[in-house]
C-alpha cells in the first residue's frame, strides 16, 4: 500500500538550521613583533610602562586613586591593582576608589572636579573607555590608563597620561585579564590572591565558554580550587548593583574588595537582593518584540526602564533571533537616563562568523553618515558607538536618537513602504521555551 503524501510529510524529520561555527576566542589570530614574537595582551612597551608606573606610584607613598568601570570586568581590574599595590607596600589609607555617577563618564567636568577633590598625586583608571580628552584631572598628577576598548590614534587618551591597551593585541583580552598579566610579575602573592578575580572579570566580558589556552594564562588550578560554578555564579551578583535603578555600584566594589573567595561574594545579601531585582526588572520586558530595519540588517528593540538591563537582553536576543541578513541586535532603554536613550548593540550568534566580521561601530557609523542632516553626527555627541566592534552601544539625546532611527526606517521592506510580516525561525524541540530562557537569572 503507497503511503501518502501527507503522511510521507509528517514522517519527514524538520531539519534544524545549523549553528554557525564560531572560531574559539583564543584561536584568534595574534599580531608578532620584529623577533616573531606575539604581542599579547598588549605592546611590550607599555606592558613595562604599566609595571614602571606601578613600582614609583608604591616607592612615592602618595595619595592614590583608583577608578575602575562599573562593571565585572572593570571591578575586578581595580580589585587586582589595589591588591598589588598593598602587597607591593602601598599603605591602603593612602588608596582611594572612585566610582563615577550614573550615566556619567570620567571626562565630564563634574566627575573631573569630584575625582580631584581626593588630591591624587597618583591615578589609575581602568576598562573606562578610550578617549581623546583633557587631563583628568586639573592640578598636578600622574595617570595611567589600563584599557580594551577599541581606539583608533595612539592619542586617543587624556593628555598627559600613559596607558596599556589590549585593543590592537588580539585575541583581545579583557582589562581584568591585562591588569593581572601586568600585576602578576610584580609580587609573587598575586598569583594565589587574584587570580580567581580574574577569572570572573574574563568571563564577565568574554562568557564562561573560552578557554584557558595559549596565549591564555593556564587557569586549571584556580578552577580546581574555587570551582567554576562558583566563579561564574558571581558574574551576575558583581553586575547587579550598577545594574539596578538605584545604581548601587560601591555594593559590588566594597564585596569584591573585601572577600577572599568567590564564595563570599555568593553569600552577600546585598549582591543577592540587587540580582533579584535586576532579575524581576528583565522579565518585565523579556517578551518585547522586535522591529527591523528595512534592510534587515539592524533588530530594534525598545524597552523603558530605570534599570540598566539594555545591554543583558541585547545579549540574549543575540543568541536567539537569526537570519541571513541580520547583523546587529540594538535594545534601546528610554528610561534609564532623562532626556536620553541608553542603548546597546550586540552582534548576534548567527552573524558572529561571518568574514568579514561584522563591525558595529562600523555599522553604527555608517548608518549616521546616511543622514539628511550633515550635523546629526555631530549632535549625537562622543557618547555614540562606543566600546567594542562587536558589543557597542551609546547614550544619545531623544530626538537626535529618533533621527537615527527615521535612517533606518523601521518597518519598512524593499522597495516599499508597509510593514512585513516578520518570519520568526521555529523554536526547537526542547523543554526549554523562550519564556523560561529569559527568566533564568541574567549572567552579565
Amino acid at each position: 500500500m503507497k503511503r501518502s503524501a501527507s503522511s510521507v510529510s509528517k514522517a519527514t524529520k524538520r531539519v534544524k538550521t545549523p549553528h554557525p561555527e564560531i572560531p574559539e576566542y583564543h584561536l584568534t589570530s595574534s599580531l608578532r613583533d620584529e623577533s616573531g614574537e606575539i604581542v599579547w595582551p598588549a605592546p611590550k612597551a607599555q606592558i613595562e610602562c604599566a609595571r614602571n608606573f606601578i613600582l614609583e606610584c608604591v616607592s612615592a607613598k602618595k595619595k592614590t586613586l583608583i577608578i575602575p568601570d562599573k562593571d565585572a570586568d572593570g571591578l575586578t581590574s581595580g580589585a587586582i591593582l589595589q591588591k598589588t599595590l598593598i602587597l607591593l607596600g602601598l599603605e591602603p589609607h593612602l588608596i582611594s576608589a572612585y566610582l563615577p555617577q550614573k550615566g556619567n563618564n570620567i571626562h565630564m567636568e563634574s566627575e573631573r572636579v569630584a575625582m580631584a577633590a581626593y588630591e591624587p598625586e597618583y591615578i589609575f583608571v581602568l576598562d573606562q573607555g578610550s578617549r581623546k580628552a583633557p587631563p583628568v584631572i586639573d592640578g598636578p598628577h600622574k595617570a595611567l590608563i589600563i584599557d580594551h576598548h577599541w581606539t583608533i590614534d595612539d592619542d586617543d587618551f587624556p593628555e598627559g597620561s600613559d596607558h596599556v591597551t589590549a585593543c590592537n593585541s588580539p585575541p583581545v583580552a579583557t582589562s581584568s585579564l591585562l591588569t593581572y598579566h601586568i600585576c602578576n610579575e610584580l609580587h609573587e602573592q598575586v598569583q594565589s590572591s587574584c587570580d580567581w578575580v580574574c577569572v570572573i572579570g574574563t568571563h564577565g566580558d568574554l562568557g564562561n565558554a573560552i578557554k584557558w589556552e595559549p596565549p591564555f594564562p593556564d587557569m586549571q588550578a584556580t578552577f580546581k580550587t574555587y570551582t567554576k560554578k562558583a566563579l561564574n555564579l558571581a558574574i551576575p551578583l558583581l553586575n547587579a548593583p550598577r545594574r539596578t535603578a538605584t545604581y548601587d555600584v560601591s555594593s559590588a566594589w566594597a564585596a569584591l574588595t573585601a572577600a577572599a573567595s568567590p564564595s563570599e561574594l555568593l553569600s552577600n545579601s546585598r549582591l543577592i537582593a540587587a540580582k533579584a531585582e535586576v532579575t524581576a526588572e528583565i522579565e518585565r520586558f523579556a517578551r518585547t518584540a522586535p522591529k527591523f530595519s528595512r534592510d534587515g540588517r539592524i533588530a530594534v528593540f525598545r524597552i523603558n526602564s530605570a534599570a540598566q538591563i539594555h545591554p543583558v537582553i541585547a545579549t540574549r536576543w543575540g543568541g536567539w533571533l537569526r537570519s541571513q541578513k541580520l547583523e546587529v541586535i540594538l535594545v534601546a532603554n528610554e528610561g534609564y537616563l532623562p532626556g536620553l536613550v541608553n542603548f546597546s548593540c550586540r552582534v548576534p550568534r548567527s552573524a558572529r562568523a561571518r568574514d568579514p566580521p561584522v563591525d558595529i561601530i562600523e555599522v553604527l557609523e555608517g548608518i549616521a553618515a546616511k543622514a539628511p542632516s550633515p550635523t546629526l553626527r555631530e549632535r549625537l555627541g562622543e557618547s555614540f558607538a562606543r566600546g567594542h566592534k562587536a558589543a557597542s552601544g551609546g547614550v544619545v539625546p531623544k530626538a537626535e536618537f529618533e533621527e537615527f532611527m527615521d535612517i533606518l526606517e523601521i518597518g519598512k521592506k524593499p522597495g516599499g513602504s508597509s510593514t512585513p510580516k516578520v518570519k520568526k525561525e521555529a523554536a526547537p524541540e526542547q523543554s526549554n521555551t523562550l519564556t523560561n530562557y529569559f527568566s533564568k537569572q541574567a549572567t552579565t
